[in-house]
């Protein structure tokens, strides 16, 4: 974050390459988090649907999917403004 949102988006992309992180429920949450810092929603969404997903905490699913739900509203508010 000390670079910004899409400096820290280009390292998790990175690490998101490395065979042992695939399952790891908290990657696709930081990514989620910082697409939602650049402004990208509909792709933070996603990746908050693929944390819940990914994620056996009862707790950490619901976090993850209500993030999903917001990064969703978020969205649409965009896709409404830009009419």
């Amino acid at each position: 974050m000390a670079f910004g949102p899409q400096a820290g988006l280009a390292i998790v992309d990175e690490l998101a390459a490395e065979p042992s992180l695939r399952g790891y429920h908290l990657l696709p949450s930081v990514r989620g988090d910082l697409l939602m810092k650049l402004g990208r929603p509909a792709e933070a969404r996603a990746e908050f649907e693929r944390a819940s997903a990914l994620t056996r905490n009862a707790a950490e699913r619901r976090l993850s999917a209500e993030r999903a739900r917001a990064a969703g509203a978020s969205a649409e508010g965009d896709a409404f403004s830009d009419r």
